[in-house]
């Protein structure tokens, strides 16, 4: 048995979950907060037989394209004794999702 976590943006996460479902696959859904954009996201934790891993991937990949979003830039940096904060918004990429699957050493369903 294998344990997928798959942390992905809010705005897919609906989607994904009922594609999962609809493959019979168990979702247990966690709200989370990226790092690195400082907003909500979401972790899926999806227990899975190892034959059934890739097409988990598979459907993930599916529905959690990447795309370029606009967003404003908070950056500020010092120069001398001045503050200098910039107001020009900054272009990233979003989505997709970070995916990791773990052994499980053990289940068990109470």
């Amino acid at each position: 048995m294998k344990m997928i976590i798959a942390i992905v943006q809010n705005q897919d996460q609906r989607v994904l979950v009922e594609t999962l479902m609809e493959n019979e696959f168990h979702v247990t859904k966690l709200a989370t907060t990226g790092g690195f954009l400082k907003v909500g996201n979401t972790t899926l934790l999806i227990g899975v037989e190892e034959e059934r891993v890739e097409r988990v991937i598979e459907i993930i990949r599916e529905v959690c394209e990447p795309r370029e979003q606009i967003i404003p830039n908070t950056t500020n940096t010092t120069l001398g004794t001045e503050a200098l904060y910039s107001t020009y918004p900054i272009k990233v990429t979003v989505g997709g999702a970070t995916i990791f699957v773990v052994d499980v050493e053990r289940f068990e369903k109470i």
